[in-house]
């Protein structure tokens, strides 16, 4: 018989990459729930749900109601749904709040009157990044950094702060209610089809657009970047091991840390920039460094990443020129 899996955000970037590896290895019986936030279903995802029989609940879960759609004895829950991006934090900081902390909540809600055995839940490097920009906390950061915002009155850190009230909620629900209970904490991933809202596919915009001189904003700053076949990789682990439940990781690629100004110019090599780079200062908010210890996710897991940035990087910057170039507009 086969697991009874529900993914909640499925649809969106990494959503999308679990489900296809759960889908192609056979054994599950697939359900997401999404609202489409972030665009319609492409033609990837809709060959993806037909060919495997994939169920699609389309409905808006920062609504209560939109759970009495559910079945009630999934064996696993990925808990991925969220609004994620620097710029909606600008934009619309009181929104992501209130979405994101309605979605946390109303998911504990509902959880507690099911029968499912266990839940992951996605969470962010963003939630320790006050750690280690006011305290000098170690870089690479393994998992029991204590979080920290450094500016509560920021918009950009309003992200991180409902991400810490997720992993705070799931974790003593988890204990309260007698379900498992992981919690992986993204960093920096990306990919081909991973949105706009980022910034690989932003610079890869601006390359697009003749920025020139090409302004290199936090120049100097370090990140760690992890490709979407990895993360994906990594939280099925998390999910389907035993030793993992109850526990935190760190998900990301220790051995991949980066200069932005060193990103910013191989990108530029692909899209076939030859003109002027001038160096900036960083941008509110944002953080010198940030690389995980990902020893636990290895030891526990067995987790280890296989691609390396640069070609990563290159697939991810070769689908967002074809796709600036080509008028395309699936996902805007």
């Amino acid at each position: 018989m086969s697991e009874k899996v529900l993914l909640l955000g499925g649809a969106g970037f990494i959503g999308f990459h679990i489900l296809q590896k759960l889908a192609e290895s056979g054994g599950y019986d697939l359900t997401i729930g999404d609202n489409f936030f972030r665009g319609k279903m492409d033609d990837q995802l809709a060959s993806l749900v037909k060919a495997h029989d994939v169920k699609v609940i389309n409905a808006d879960f920062t609504d209560p109601s939109a759970f009495d759609r559910l079945d009630s004895d999934y064996r696993q829950v990925y808990m991925l749904a969220s609004v994620v991006g620097v710029e909606y934090t600008s934009e619309m900081p009181n929104e992501l709040i209130r979405i994101n902390t309605q979605l946390i909540m109303n998911t504990l809600e509902w959880l507690k009157q099911g029968a499912c055995q266990k839940v992951l839940f996605t969470s962010t490097s963003e939630c320790y990044a006050g750690a280690v920009e006011a305290f000098g906390y170690r870089v690479p950061t393994p998992e029991e950094v204590p979080l920290c915002i450094e500016d509560i009155t920021h918009p950009r850190f309003t992200y991180a702060v409902t991400k810490m009230l997720g992993e705070s909620g799931f974790m003593n629900y988890a204990k309260v209610y007698g379900f498992d209970c992981t919690i992986v904490r993204y960093h920096n991933v990306y990919g081909p089809r991973m949105g706009f809202k980022h910034v690989i596919p932003q610079v890869v915009k601006r390359f697009v657009d003749g920025e020139d001189p090409f302004r290199m904003y936090g120049h100097d700053q370090t990140r760690s970047f992890n490709y979407i076949d990895d993360a994906a990789n990594g939280t099925i682990a998390a999910m389907e091991t035993d030793a993992a439940n109850n526990e935190i990781f760190h998900i990301g690629d220790m051995n991949a840390e980066i200069t932005i100004e060193e990103l910013l110019r191989y990108i530029g090599g692909i899209a076939g920039f030859s003109g002027t780079y001038i160096r900036e200062g960083q941008h509110s908010g944002s953080v010198s460094r940030r690389c995980p210890d990902t020893s636990k996710a290895k030891a526990l897991l067995g987790y280890e990443p296989e691609t390396d940035w640069k070609t990563g990087v290159r697939k991810t910057v070769e689908w967002y020129l074809e796709y600036y170039r080509s008028g395309k507009d699936i996902y805007e």
